[in-house]
Order: C-alpha cells, then sequence, then structure tokens
C-alpha cells in the first residue's frame, strides 16, 4: 500500500467521513502523482501557498513542510475544522465566491489544488482576470477540461477557455493521473498542470472575456454574426470588421474557433477596449 494511502486512511478515521460525491470529492492516493506535483511547486519557489480543497491532505501534508504562509480554502465543514485544530490557517468559503483580492500581498503566490472536476474551468477564468494575482498554479483536472485548456486554434477542443488560458498564462503538463490514484475512483482520467502567469497586451482581463464569450456565443455562426451585437454598439460596419479579418489573414465567413489567442487580442484591441 503507498504511504499517501496510508495517510489518507488514517485522516478519514480521525475524521470520521468518507468522500462526498456532491463536492466532487476523489481522493488522491498516489505517491508519484503527489510527489511530481509538490516537485513543481517547489520549483516554483513559492513565497505564499493556496490550497483550494485540502480535503484529507494528500498534498497539505507536503505543503506545510515548505515553510511558507500556507492558507487553505475548504468548504467541507468537518474537514476545515480538522485542519483548523491541526493549526492551519483555514477560510471555511465557496473558492468561487470568495475575494481572492484578499491574498494579493505582494508575494509571489502558488495555488495548488486537487480541483473537483465542476469548478475547475470557472476557476481558471477567474484567476485568469485577477491582475495582481498568483504568480503559478498546479491544478488537477479531468483530462478532457486540461485539453480544452492547451487546445489550438481549429482543433475539437478548442474554444472560449483554451484562448483565455493560452492569452493569460503558459501551461505545461505536470502529470497524468488515471482513476485509480484516486480513492474513489472517478469514472475518468486526470491531467495535472502548472501555470505560469503572462504579462500581455490586456490589461481590461473582463472586457477581453466579454469579447471572448461573445465571439463564441454560437460555435457553429459566423464570428461576424457572433459580434454583430459589438459592431453595433462601437457604430463600426460589417465591411469594416471584414477588413479586419482581412488584414489577419481571413475570410469573411471566418469562425471563431479558427483565431489564435494572439489573434483576438489583436481583434479586440481594433475595438478600442484597450488605450
Amino acid at each position: 500500500m503507498s504511504q499517501s494511502r496510508d495517510r489518507l486512511l488514517v485522516t478519514l478515521q480521525e475524521l470520521g467521513i468518507l468522500a462526498k460525491k456532491s463536492l466532487g470529492q476523489n481522493f488522491l492516493v498516489s505517491d508519484v502523482v503527489i510527489d511530481r506535483i509538490i516537485q513543481k511547486v517547489k520549483d516554483f519557489q513559492p513565497e505564499a501557498l493556496i490550497e483550494v480543497g485540502p480535503g484529507p491532505g494528500a498534498l497539505t501534508y507536503f505543503l506545510a513542510q515548505m515553510n511558507v504562509p500556507l492558507q487553505l480554502v475548504e468548504l467541507d465543514h468537518v474537514i476545515a475544522n480538522y485542519w483548523r485544530e491541526k493549526g492551519m490557517n483555514v477560510l471555511e468559503d465557496d473558492a468561487l465566491r470568495l475575494n481572492w483580492e484578499q491574498f494579493y500581498k505582494g508575494n509571489k503566490i502558488v495555488f495548488v489544488s486537487n480541483l473537483p472536476y465542476q469548478i475547475s474551468s470557472s476557476i481558471v477564468i477567474d484567476r485568469s482576470l485577477d491582475n495582481p494575482g498568483v504568480e503559478h498554479m498546479i491544478l488537477m483536472f479531468q483530462k478532457e477540461v486540461a485539453q480544452r485548456i492547451r487546445a489550438p486554434a481549429r482543433s475539437e477542443h478548442y474554444g472560449l477557455l483554451s484562448v483565455i488560458a493560452q492569452t493569460f498564462w503558459k501551461t505545461e503538463v505536470v502529470t497524468e493521473a488515471g482513476p485509480r490514484d484516486f480513492d474513489p475512483p472517478p469514472k475518468v482520467a486526470s491531467r495535472v498542470l502548472s501555470f505560469t502567469r503572462l504579462e500581455g497586451e490586456v490589461t481590461n482581463r473582463k472586457a477581453f472575456l466579454r469579447f471572448v464569450k461573445m465571439a463564441f456565443a454560437q460555435r457553429r455562426k459566423l464570428l461576424k454574426k457572433n459580434i454583430s451585437g459589438l459592431l453595433s454598439q462601437k457604430k463600426l460596419t460589417e465591411d469594416q470588421f471584414i477588413e479586419w479579418l482581412t488584414e489577419l489573414g481571413f475570410p469573411a465567413t471566418a469562425r471563431a474557433e479558427e483565431l489564435s489567442p494572439q489573434q483576438f487580442v489583436t481583434l479586440y484591441k481594433r475595438f478600442g477596449f484597450e488605450p
């Protein structure tokens, strides 16, 4: 039996709980996967750490040994209380509703999480909008979501999440994780990605997100049709927009999925959202 599985059994016994399906809890029990995640955290040389959803502590056990401030965010009351009693700094809250600005004090923050699958896309987009924000992230995803984050233009997984993630982060694959690396085993494979913040040309991140959302609103529709409302709002003609597309090397019939993240930024700036 792995050391992490041994620690899980002891912790669950102390807690008197089982994994909750409603919270998307699948506890990581692979020593190899845990080692790779922790090594990546160390590579980033954090000055502060945030872990969302520590659960029984597969990662927390090692993060606490790094001698930097560690903030835990845990929605489950019993688990939150367990870590408080261990002397940990715990916020009992929903990571999607939390005011993350309270953490950004100028430290180089690394955000680590074996994320519940149902919040993974939302949390990547939310942290992409923060400016300032965390410097690095090491996050576990359902494999399909990880593919969407890194997908190139014109591929089946490419969409809103791909554009936002690739505009604001440099991403790398840290490790794969199969169902047997968890207890209870999920029905899908997982993948861990690392994120490093990029300083790009977009300063109004929320406006950029709205623009990209509009572009992908109806995936099979032509891009010029999806953003027609914006053209009216900005008092621009469709011909003007087609001219911009032509300059980028696209025909008038281009769809959102054909544009790279950088081409989205170029087009977005043409609308005058940025100074």
